[in-house]
């Protein structure tokens, strides 16, 4: 679905991404860890369209995004939820979702999403009229996911979903994620920092260092692998 080739970002004399090349199958989980500083946020912002690439091809579904505008590339399918959440901290939370589906030109359709997200994350509906900057950690993350999800996108890019939130919630939103996954088909590229819970729900994973990709496999096999093991999982 999601192809990824010979992608070079940089920031100013900085080469952040150097030569990346992935793939993100129909239907998969694919996870990208590695430190602070390596890259993986660049490259999710280089896809969704609001980093531009320096070369390289970003090819959905046959089509290379490289060229097309962030508001369009939502419309084509791919949505993010940034790194730190972001939500419209003066909106509502239903102000928030409903700025999610801006794409969507069918009231019914949205109104039917909206119905969707609710069922999703019953808090968030208890909460539809609250600002959204007064939810707690966990559920502005639930609110970035569902207004990323109000415009039914065919592959989610999710940059550090777990950031700041306790132990019991990273599991809660980790469930969550597995459940878009198997239960609505969504295709997933997620960035975490919690290399442990990334590679535990990954079809496959990337390991990033320094803007280059230094090892690749299944999210099992880098689970098991020792480099990984002492780099990235503390054991």
């Amino acid at each position: 679905m999601l192809q990824v080739k010979n992608l070079n970002v940089s920031y100013g004399a900085i080469h952040a991404v150097h030569d990346i090349d992935l793939t993100v199958q129909d239907g998969e989980i694919v996870s990208l860890i590695g430190a602070n500083g390596a890259g993986k946020t660049t490259i999710l912002q280089t896809i969704s369209g609001l980093k531009k690439a320096d070369t390289g091809e970003i090819i959905l579904d046959g089509l290379n995004l490289r060229s097309i505008a962030a508001h369009k590339i939502v419309t084509l399918g791919v949505a993010q939820v940034p790194e730190g959440r972001r939500v419209f901290a003066e909106l509502s939370v239903q102000e928030n979702l409903e700025l999610g589906a801006y794409v969507v030109k069918d009231k019914a359709q949205a109104a039917a999403a909206l119905a969707g997200i609710y069922q999703r994350f019953p808090r968030l509906e208890e909460r539809k009229k609250q600002l959204a900057g007064t939810l707690s950690g966990g559920e502005q993350q639930m609110l970035a996911m569902g207004r990323a999800l109000m415009s039914d996108p065919k592959v989610l890019l999710l940059d550090e979903p777990s950031m700041g939130l306790s132990p019991l919630l990273v599991k809660e939103i980790f469930s969550i994620i597995k459940e878009l996954n198997q239960d609505r088909g969504i295709t997933i590229l997620l960035v975490e920092q919690n290399a442990k819970m990334a590679l535990s729900i990954a079809s496959r994973a990337y390991v990033l260092e320094t803007g280059n990709i230094i090892m690749e496999g299944t999210g099992r096999e880098l689970l098991e692998n020792e480099k990984v093991k002492k780099a990235y999982l503390g054991a």
